[in-house]
């Protein structure tokens, strides 16, 4: 039987037996694997850590909103490239995003993409561009709804995961562009202080597409996160995580079932972890402190990363920007597209080479700790940001939502829903703008799913276990256990969320910044592919 994303996500199964998360039970047959290399097996930190390049605008244009007003302007190519993963392996064939420069007129392509900078409130524009192949070198399930033999193979659009935009230019999974084409996307960010990142969101192959490498990262910056003298410049560095899979040939190897007209399988798990695209490398760091901004861009992995003992580590903020005070943490925990904002203080470490390691102490890179260095005027600050609580009373609405799999071993592939209904059926929610309203998480499922939301912000309340047989018999929840508060690093303000298994995972948010057509969905990108993803109206005030 299949391990349950609960099993995983608590410490079951090893990277190198990836091959075993895909074994015949609940979801159907095994999958057949081609030849897969042994990641395992190469020279561990050879490759230096990328730092991907900061996106340059190459124009201003016109704010959408107020033609007075001139905004920065991005062109930003995806196009299909050639990378070095690893010292000892062939170049693999990836895609990746590139911004235009002022002197360049065709992109230097990469994955991840360019890292954008920019600061709360001061909007710009990025013109989103598919300059991809048109023949997609992964394999395409056509029983995915969204993903049918009538359309174009590739197709893209970009979601910048975190941001409050307008409906046009969230990247709604319907809203795809074929190579050749281009969008250009308004991004206003008034929001806080806040590592976000964009990625694929195509319906039907969105797994495909980041799985090839479209996801990147985007940071805003405010003037409450300026005042607080954090590590900064060089010493402050994106860490991408994600899992993959090669083949003999160095090849991307995305996973298929075993039968080869539905090939759609419910999790992938990679043997190799990159980080920023490189896999086991290692950065050479000064004995002082340093901000790391962490994403889990993985398809379906959960990280659990820690450095050796007596490494001091405070994590300082989550999805949606700083925690109200820093915390002392032992492991940084994340599910598939949250991100955590960490200190590392390597003072104590002179001429030390220290690993950062996932889950069984397997090794993601490493970091290695020079005799010397600059001296440090940074800080870890007491106290960070206020983080007001939204109280429950706020709320004008509740709505219980349920999270199912429906696996008929006829029908395949297996069923996964939000609110037992399917993608193209009528919206059932319908927030208010500027309304408060409670959303519960209702898991009927053995797997831990983290659910986001786009356009809003939210906070957890609590997870309360339930009896899942009873909910399905009467419809009713009856509670088998008390509520549990949020955990201390999941207390700021989040995008995503963990709902566990057989639990209730309420959160309450504020439905603001515009108006229009959104989604929800699961972020284990398997899962959201297939159907496990649904529209929300947010609707004027009447």
């Amino acid at each position: 039987m299949r391990l349950t994303r609960r099993q995983f996500l608590y410490g079951s199964g090893a990277l190198a037996a990836s091959a075993a998360m895909h074994q015949a039970g609940s979801h159907g047959p095994a999958p057949k694997f081609r030849t897969q290399l042994n990641t395992g097996s190469l020279a561990q930190f050879v490759d230096p850590l990328p730092i991907p390049a900061i996106a340059k605008p190459i124009a201003t244009r016109p704010s959408p909103t107020d033609a007075s007003l001139q905004l920065p302007y991005y062109r930003i190519a995806m196009r299909q490239f050639e990378s070095n993963v690893h010292r000892d392996m062939k170049p693999t064939r990836m895609w990746g995003f590139g911004a235009v420069s002022e002197k360049a007129s065709r992109a230097a392509i990469s994955s991840p993409g360019p890292t954008f900078e920019t600061r709360s409130g001061q909007g710009l524009l990025v013109e989103w561009a598919n300059e991809l192949p048109e023949a997609h070198f992964l394999p395409i399930d056509h029983n995915i709804h969204g993903a049918e033999v009538d359309k174009p193979e590739v197709r893209t659009v970009v979601h910048l995961h975190g941001a409050k935009v307008p409906p046009e230019s969230d990247g709604y999974p319907e809203h795809w562009f074929v190579p050749g084409k281009s969008a250009i996307c308004h991004y206003p960010n008034r929001q806080d202080a806040a590592m976000l990142w964009y990625h694929d969101h195509a319906l039907g192959i969105n797994r495909l597409n980041v799985f090839a490498g479209l996801l990147g990262v985007f940071i805003v910056r405010d003037e409450g996160e300026d005042a607080l003298d954090l590590p900064k410049g060089k010493y402050e560095i994106p860490l991408l995580l994600y899992d993959r899979i090669f083949d003999l040939e160095c090849q991307l190897n995305y996973p298929v079932s075993g039968d080869a007209k539905k090939p759609w399988v419910p999790e992938v798990f990679g043997d190799a972890i990159l980080v920023n695209g490189k896999l086991f490398p290692y950065l050479e760091v000064e004995p002082r402190k340093y901000r790391f901004r962490v994403l889990n861009g993985a398809n379906g992995r959960f990280f659990h990363l820690a450095l050796p003992n007596g490494i001091v580590v405070h994590q300082i903020g989550t999805d949606q920007g700083l925690l109200s005070a820093p915390l002392r943490a032992d492991r940084i925990s994340l599910a598939p597209g949250e991100r955590a904002d960490v200190i590392v203080d390597f003072s104590g470490q002179a001429g030390n080479n220290l690993v950062l390691k996932n889950d069984f102490a397997l090794p993601v890179m490493q970091f290695r700790v020079a005799r010397s260095g600059s001296q440090d005027t940074s800080t870890v600050p007491q106290t960070l940001r206020p983080v007001p609580k939204i109280a429950e009373s706020a709320a004008i609405q509740t709505r219980m939502l349920s999270l199912v799999e429906i696996d008929d071993l006829v029908q395949r592939p297996v069923t996964m829903l939000l609110n037992n209904v399917h993608w193209n059926m009528p919206v059932t929610e319908n927030p208010v703008l500027d309304s408060t309203e409670i959303w519960g998480l209702v898991n009927t499922t053995d797997d831990a799913h983290p659910i986001h939301l786009h356009l809003v912000r939210f906070q957890i309340l609590d997870r309360r276990s339930f009896d899942v047989a009873a909910y399905w018999t009467t419809g009713q929840i009856k509670y088998t256990g008390p509520a549990i508060p949020p955990q201390a690093s999941e207390a700021g303000w989040k995008d995503t969320v963990r709902a566990d298994p057989a639990m209730v995972t309420r959160i309450v948010t504020r439905f603001e910044g515009f108006t229009g057509r959104y989604v929800w969905h699961c972020h284990i990108l398997e899962h959201e592919d297939n159907e496990m993803m649904r529209p929300f109206d947010v609707v004027p005030v009447r």
